[in-house]
């Protein structure tokens, strides 16, 4: 059907509708068009491109001195099982790689003798066992994982290790060592963060990333970050059964509190409470009392003084005749 013949229908149709109807149909039209409307964030700044200075250093020849982040190593004597590294011993990786790294072969990033003598004992000490628990994650995004490793080592020091499965052993694609804060795994990235020694308040966080023209983990983003001051941990809340000393003070029975007769303990001869009336000026202390006779016992029983008692109470209440 061509334009031309289908907009008489169009009309046809809108005469059809009544005006009251069609006042209906715009009013939600209306009341949607303020709240999504497009306003202005402000003014925009101008973007400026990059000014390249001294441009007329000359192209570099030589190549830079080597940091070997792009080393791999064959681990030797380690295969891997076809349920891929999880079936792998970490200890023994390590171990394997002492082994072929007996003269310190490794660089920077080697095992210094103390931790290697631990790492042997593994088996009859694993209390002292540098060898970290170990990660498995997909960091070349083919589909199997990669085996993540870490080892204590001295000056409060972590080595950290990834491995690549392939062709039934294990290649080393990532090697460093630092005294670090954290790890963590963001996607395929393997996140450290370190110590700064000569930037207080400030760490290296370094993001290694897979390469595959290099067939290695690169360090693809490191940067220097301020961190905030971590705050005091709060004060132990007290166990659940133990009173407070509000609580212990309002359970105080009226004769624990002290009162102005009774002075608190601690208190020295004389001394009131706080509150108590004080004494009358003028007013002659008060007599000590007499301390009372030893009575015998015999003189009591049961329902009270003994007959005897009573006749020689009476007799001293009377007095001499």
């Amino acid at each position: 059907m061509t334009p031309h013949r289908r907009r008489p229908a169009v009309r046809r149709a809108a005469r059809l509708v009544p005006p009251v109807a069609a006042a209906a149909l715009l009013l939600p039209l209306a009341a949607c068009g303020d709240a999504g409307e497009l306003r202005g964030a402000g003014a925009t700044p101008t973007a400026v491109g990059p000014v390249r200075l001294w441009p007329e250093l000359p192209p570099v020849t030589a190549p830079p001195l080597d940091y070997g982040e792009s080393d791999t190593r064959r681990v030797p004597g380690v295969r891997v099982p076809e349920g891929g590294v999880r079936d792998v011993d970490p200890v023994a990786v390590v171990r394997a790689e002492l082994a072929a790294d007996a003269e310190g072969q490794g660089g920077a990033d080697g095992v210094d003798e103390r931790t290697a003598r631990a790492v042997r004992r593994c088996g009859t000490a694993p209390e002292a066992c540098p060898v970290l628990r170990p990660y498995y994650r997909d960091l070349t995004g083919d589909g199997r994982e990669e085996l993540i490793l870490a080892v204590r080592v001295a000056d409060q020091q972590v080595a950290v290790r990834c491995y690549l499965a392939e062709g039934g052993g294990l290649t080393r694609v990532m090697s460093t060592v630092e005294q670090l804060v954290s790890v963590e795994l963001a996607g395929r990235d393997l996140i450290l963060r370190a110590v700064s020694a000569g930037i207080p308040g400030y760490e290296y966080r370094t993001a290694w990333s897979w390469d595959a023209r290099q067939g290695t983990m690169l360090p693809a983003r490191d940067e220097i970050v301020r961190v905030k001051p971590t705050p005091p941990p709060p004060a132990p809340l007290p166990p659940a059964g133990a009173p407070s000393a509000d609580r212990t003070a309002a359970d105080r029975t009226p004769a624990d509190q002290p009162s102005a007769d009774r002075p608190s303990a601690g208190a020295p001869p004389g001394a009131r409470e706080p509150g108590a009336e004080p004494e009358a000026a003028g007013t002659a202390p008060a007599p000590e009392r007499e301390p009372e006779r030893e009575r015998e016992p015999e003189a009591r029983t049961a329902y009270g003084p003994a007959p005897q008692a009573r006749t020689a109470a009476r007799a001293v209440a009377a007095g001499p005749r």
